[in-house]
Formats: C-alpha cells, structure tokens, sequence
C-alpha cells in the first residue's frame, strides 16, 4: 500500500513490524536499506498527520475563543 493512502494506525503499525524485524535478525544489506528507506516514508507520514490533526485543532481552539 502506498504511504500516501495510509491511516496514521496503519503506518504506524507497519513500522513497528518492520522495526522489530530488523531488530530481531541480521537483514541482509540490501534488505536492510529497502526497510530502513520504508520506515523513514512511514515516519514521515506520521509526523505530517500529527502535523495536520495539531492544526486542526489548533483553528477548533481558536474559534472558540473568538
């Protein structure tokens, strides 16, 4: 599945598959950089929907205020 299309859940869970895989054996090195490179887009993908749900609630917030 694309990162893109993924819940927060999903990707989340997806890295912490891969990171305990990696974790438990010894990868190969080309295996290793392939998931190294998937858990760098999954966290990335995380931190932006973090970003945009601080947001939102940020603007709730604010208009309450108002």
């Amino acid at each position: 599945m694309e990162v893109k299309d993924m819940t927060y859940q999903q990707a989340l869970t997806e890295m912490e598959s891969i990171l305990r895989e990696m974790e438990s054996g010894e990868p190969d090195v080309d295996d290793l950089s392939l998931k190294a490179k998937r858990v760098t887009e999954l966290l990335q993908h995380c931190k932006d929907k973090l970003r945009t749900a601080q947001e939102k609630v940020q603007h709730i917030m604010d208009q309450m205020n108002d």
